[in-house]
């Protein structure tokens, strides 16, 4: 009987899900939730044919250097800043992701950000878990209005489309940045109006960023960008966090030029930038926009069923459902000349 392909799952993920890769292959699965070190992951992929990993495993020429029978790596999330797609297509390796599942929850979860940051919900709750109740005042923790506002959004792909229709039942007039203007259908759709950058940030009441990291967009939204937001406005990333220069928002936030912040994502997380931990005007949370249930267990089907196809078993074999870099195929074929 032949060798079945090798595949290593890099975190604990549901495993029920995951069970399925046992059909058609070996499979060596962390059991507890790991930062595995940069030569960890190169060693466990040395002797795999596929992975099945997260956004907290980072991959590149290095970690795949010696792994000479690695063909697939499915990632499991829309992002995949974690994967140096160059250095995988020239490596022959197809990548994969999980889009579209995650849209309308992760939708829900910016939305909902968005209102906590303007309605100051985190602070209150401190405010009143600390005992202070008794010394309310009419002007108590007064935060601003979502309905009526100007809502701007930083990347009009899926995720900022789902916004801007969840807005519209807040009577929110919808502004919209993006690297190319959506076609007019689409903006009458969604309601939305194309502004240039600097317009976006100058006219937002909210500000929501949604559009996907890449090294020329490393703290696009630094001191000069966060000084043309007026001191009422509150910004919201649920995209990456190294969009943003966190030293310079700490900077606009503790000095009143800015209202408030919502923050899903970080730049060195887990770690957490210290002066953000100490403003009570922040709302922070772990990286969890897309956590629901239903949610989280179909971007891992949807993984599972990429890796299994890439590597050619399925019935969708040799056809992945979310490709992120189909190039590598023919380098794949190169490589095998």
């Amino acid at each position: 009987m032949a060798e079945r392909p090798r595949v290593w799952v890099s975190q604990p993920l549901f495993a029920d899900i995951v069970g399925r890769l046992g059909e058609h292959f070996e499979v060596s699965a962390t059991e507890t939730v790991v930062q595995h070190a940069p030569d960890a992951v190169a060693a466990a992929l040395r002797e795999a044919d596929g992975a099945l990993v997260t956004l907290n495993d980072a991959i590149g020429a290095a970690q795949v250097a010696g792994a000479g029978r690695l063909r697939a790596i499915a990632n499991v999330g829309v992002g995949y800043n974690n994967l140096d797609l160059p250095a995988l297509s020239a490596a022959g390796i197809l990548a994969t992701n999980t889009p579209d599942v995650l849209t309308e929850t992760t939708a829900d979860f910016g939305f909902a950000l968005m209102m906590a940051t303007a309605r100051r919900i985190t602070e209150a709750e401190r405010w009143l878990r600390e005992g202070h109740w008794r010394q309310w005042s009419f002007e108590s923790l007064l935060g601003g209005d979502i309905h009526g506002a100007t809502l701007g959004i930083l990347g009009m792909g899926r995720i900022g489309r789902g916004i801007a229709r969840r807005a519209s039942g807040f009577g929110m007039r919808v502004l919209y940045h993006n690297r190319s203007r959506l076609p007019e259908a689409v903006e009458r759709e969604h309601a939305a109006q194309y502004v240039g950058f600097e317009a976006l940030f100058e006219r937002a009441d909210h500000l929501v960023l949604v559009l996907p990291y890449a090294p020329e967009h490393h703290h696009l939204v630094d001191a000069v960008a966060l000084a043309r937001l007026r001191p009422h406005a509150t910004l919201t990333n649920i995209a990456r966090g190294g969009l943003i220069d966190e030293d310079a928002l700490a900077d606009a936030l503790g000095a009143g030029r800015l209202a408030a912040a919502g923050l899903d994502v970080f730049e060195g997380e887990p770690a957490i930038n210290p002066r953000l931990l100490a403003l009570r005007n922040v709302v922070l949370t772990p990286h969890i926009a897309s956590g629901s249930l239903a949610t989280r267990r179909a971007m891992v089907a949807l993984a599972v069923d990429n890796l299994i196809a890439a590597l050619g078993y399925g019935p969708d074999a040799g056809r992945p459902p979310s490709p992120l870099n189909a190039d590598a195929l023919t380098h794949a074929r190169k490589r095998g000349a």
